[in-house]
């Protein structure tokens, strides 16, 4: 079995699409060597136990709620944390064949399984073209995310050996350290560890964009300020007070008011330019515009957001109500209730409870990420009682905690005082 042809095809990603220069390539692969990449992994279940791109019951808001998870405990434990989100430069364009091949092979992918992916990977040809013609051959070999996830399995432990805690999503690379807010050390561990980081790049053919790495201080204290840079050769690395992690915006406090300012901004946008057509459209079509431009974005990653202060969240609720109106062509001031009973839409608060309640059911149900279910351990009483049976939820202690709005995975809160999750097949959507 030997696939060897694909199509490179391009998007531009500048004004000037005309330059050939300008163009992303993106490789349409043939169905069977998608299936047999997949058919291999699920019998060999080869990644990272922290790498969460492109498996079931995996997320990027999964991903995010670990690491968030972690530097809220260790806020609340009176200890600061720092977060380094890596930059790679093209990385999936880099990759070394023979070293993906090898670690294959380590893996415990040997024989027949291991000679098709050779077959696979290598004397493979195409056409790269874009949407004005083809414009020649293409000597880039195709390969997917997941064959990328596995290749940089070896990165964690070089990671762990300096301490430090990390989480994947294919390329993006999180890691995290929390620290006493007197330890003198940090600076220097952050520097080797980047420093080891950077030449297992190098032996594995990767590029770290040290330039475009940014790095993040939580202090433990609102008032405690930590004033370190980081050295690495002749790049200078320096802490920002907020930064785009996966599509979520971070900020030093943990606040994600950046994050709901720029969400809002960016459904106003939408808004807006709905609104310019809807005369045209009908109201179904509208509602669909409605949910795929702004209540998606509404509810991305809204986990996060969970034991928030009412009025941290009212943004997003006026865009919802603002959405709602303009379905049904209704004047500013209309009453937005009977318009979500009639959309089935659930109001952002409670949006947001949905989905921390449906995360905690997969959780304790095993479909969700293995990483997530330490976060949620179920209670196990000490004799035998008649709610054994129940799955209840251990209730996260929050004593001497000097943030009383710390919300523990931000799942907890809702669920965690002797919750009842019944034997459901399945959860309904908002």
């Amino acid at each position: 079995m030997r696939v060897e042809d694909y199509t490179l095809t391009s998007t531009y990603t500048h004004h000037q699409h005309i330059s050939p220069h300008r163009h992303f390539p993106h490789c349409i692969q043939a169905g069977s060597a998608k299936t047999l990449e997949r058919v291999v992994f699920n019998q060999n279940s080869s990644l990272d136990a922290n790498q969460s791109g492109f498996r079931s019951g995996h997320s990027t808001e999964t991903a995010l709620l670990s690491v968030t998870e972690a530097l809220r405990i260790a806020k609340a434990d009176s200890r600061s944390s720092v977060l380094i989100l890596l930059d790679l430069s093209a990385a999936f364009d880099t990759v070394n064949h023979q070293i993906l091949l090898s670690t294959l092979s380590s893996l415990g992918i040997t024989g027949i399984p291991l000679r098709w992916f050779e077959s696979y990977l290598t004397g493979r040809g195409g056409i790269q073209s874009t949407s004005s013609g083809h414009w020649g051959s293409s000597g880039i070999s195709s390969w997917t995310p997941l064959l990328f996830s596995i290749y940089t399995t070896s990165l964690g432990p070089i990671i762990q050996a300096h301490g430090f805690s990390y989480h994947c999503y294919a390329d993006d690379t999180q890691l995290y350290l929390s620290f006493q807010p007197d330890d003198p050390t940090v600076a220097a561990r952050i520097s080797g560890c980047l420093a080891d980081i950077s030449e297992w790049m190098k032996e594995h053919h990767l590029q770290l964009n040290l330039a475009k790495t940014e790095l993040l201080i939580f202090p433990a204290t609102p008032t405690l300020q930590h004033d370190f840079t980081i050295n690495l050769g002749t790049l200078t690395i320096t802490p920002s007070s907020s930064a785009r992690n996966l599509g979520v915006i971070f900020d030093d406090q943990l606040t994600f008011k950046d994050h709901i300012a720029k969400t809002a901004r960016s459904c106003r946008f939408a808004l807006h330019n709905i609104r310019k057509i809807r005369p045209f459209l009908t109201e179904q079509a509208t509602q669909l515009l409605v949910q795929a431009l702004v209540i998606s974005r509404l509810d991305y990653c809204n986990a996060f957001l969970a034991g928030l202060p009412s009025c941290t969240i009212k943004p997003l609720q006026m865009i919802q109500n603002a959405a709602a109106r303009l379905v049904f062509n209704e004047p500013k001031r209309a009453h937005v209730t009977p318009l979500f009973i009639t959309l089935h839409w659930l109001p952002i608060a409670a949006r947001i409870k949905f989905k921390t309640l449906m995360l905690a059911y997969r959780t304790t149900t095993g479909s969700a990420a293995a990483y997530l279910h330490s976060l949620l351990p179920i209670y196990t009483p000490s004799r035998t009682l008649r709610s054994a049976s129940e799955r209840r939820l251990i209730v996260p202690s929050q004593r001497g905690t000097k943030f009383p709005h710390f919300p523990e995975l931000s799942l907890t809160p809702f669920l965690a005082g002797g919750m009842i999750f019944p034997p459901l097949s399945g959860m309904p959507t908002p």
